[in-house]
């Protein structure tokens, strides 16, 4: 089972447990200690996850850190965990701090079992910084997510690797949000660089609140324009970067080369993806209906988001073809002999799309 599949597993069950997760004790059995294990480290070996973490700091005695994992032998990740459905952007996290300063550990981590806040000493050393430099959200994750987070692995834990790139993303992570806040409430200085761009006249306070409309609008239709041209040209391709099948000067067909990651999207699972999009054209724009190719499974998503799984093909095994149906976010699975086989499933595909559309 690769990470992400563990992940996805890890946060369906916090959403049927949700009601019953209330307090702290109840987010680390439920959601924490699985994310750990998820990431290779036994929760239950004390020389790879420590409990309640305890050192002397400064004048504070006996204070304690919910867990430290040790890679290699030392300490390297310290985690302080809140109540599910915390607000960590308001939690104050003075243990880690305090901790951190007096600690080999080189990353620190806040959770409230969905949110996981990746912090580490970029602004200045061995200080805990104020802002994470990666952020990871169970309930809404990405391909690049997943790459992220694999540096944390136990067989890929790299001190060094990881700090290399962080600095990068934590202020690529920051310039998106920047950048999100200036088509959500767009700041007079951009309206202004804009106007002086496309607008000969005197900029006048009446002229900037003129435009200031106008500019907002433009940047969502640009974007909308950006987003509309790529999906043009993934439908053209079938919607997928995927080799193809190809025929060798003897006419036989060569199995497609696996990438990187060692996964290979076979003509079979383009073939069944396409049958989806045909039997769901007629509910929800087919630029929504996405594939997402894995070791152990192809996915299907709405809105490529994997929180929308619509069926999962398992195709790999070489005598059996199975497809996974979803009611409820469970996963069911059946056989089938060959991929037209999913015309008599029509109605299941559309009642779970109904379910996320709802």
């Amino acid at each position: 089972m690769d990470l992400s599949e563990k992940l996805y597993g890890i946060a369906r069950r916090g959403e049927e447990q949700v009601e019953h997760i209330k307090n702290e004790e109840a987010t680390k059995t439920a959601l924490v200690l699985p994310f750990i294990n998820s990431l290779g480290y036994d929760p239950f070996d004390t020389r790879e996850v420590v409990p309640e973490f305890t050192a002397d700091v400064g004048t504070k005695k006996g204070e304690k850190v919910d867990y430290a994992i040790r890679a290699d032998g030392n300490i390297s990740i310290l985690m302080e965990c809140k109540p599910l459905g915390t607000n960590l952007a308001n939690v104050q996290y003075n243990q880690l701090y305090r901790y951190f300063a007096c600690t080999d550990a080189k990353f620190a981590i806040l959770t409230n079992g969905f949110e996981y806040r990746f912090y580490s000493d970029l602004d200045s050393e061995n200080k805990l910084d104020t802002r994470p430099f990666f952020t990871f959200n169970l309930e809404d994750f990405n391909e690049q997510d997943i790459d992220e987070l694999q540096k944390f692995t136990k067989p890929n834990f790299d001190v060094d690797a990881i700090l290399s790139t962080a600095n990068r993303l934590k202020y690529t992570n920051l310039a998106k949000q920047a950048i999100g806040e200036v088509f959500r409430d767009t700041p007079e200085e951009f309206v202004k660089f804009v106007v002086g761009k496309i607008y000969e006249g005197r900029q006048t306070r009446q002229v900037v609140e003129e435009f200031t409309p106008i500019i907002k609008e433009a940047g969502k239709l640009y974007i909308k324009e950006q987003v509309a041209q790529r999906l043009r040209g993934a439908l053209a391709s079938n919607d997928i970067d995927a080799p193809h099948p190809t025929s060798t000067s003897e006419g036989s067909s060569q199995e497609p080369e696996p990438d990187d990651d060692g996964i290979i999207t076979t003509q079979e699972e383009i073939d069944a993806y396409n049958i989806i999009r045909s039997l769901l054209a007629e509910q929800v724009d087919v630029s929504r209906i996405t594939m997402r190719d894995a070791k152990s499974y192809c996915a299907v998503l709405l809105d490529d988001n994997n929180r929308k799984p619509i069926c999962r093909f398992h195709f790999n095994a070489k005598s059996v073809k199975r497809v996974g149906f979803f009611t409820d976010k469970q996963e069911s699975r059946i056989e089938i002999d060959s991929v037209s086989d999913l015309f008599q499933h029509k109605d299941q595909l559309k009642t779970t799309v109904s379910e996320y559309l709802e």
